[in-house]
């Protein structure tokens, strides 16, 4: 660590195709992301759930003005 500013060595089979990431702190956790297209990491996290996956919720009632 030198100064204010830490770094990160990423093995090789996690190293990103570009240049630049985006760096996101999600509690005390801290996420890169591809700079050139962050929101595929979540399109490919959704894919990885099942088809058959069911998620329940209650839908409020709306009110009529």
């Amino acid at each position: 660590m030198s100064g204010n500013s830490q770094a990160v060595h990423l093995p090789q089979n996690y190293r990103f195709s570009g240049d630049e990431v985006v760096i996101k702190r999600l509690g005390n956790a801290v996420v890169l992301l591809p700079k050139e297209d962050p929101w595929q990491v979540m399109f490919d996290a959704i894919q990885e759930f099942p088809e058959s996956l069911q998620i329940e919720r209650e839908q409020s009632r709306t009110m009529e003005l």
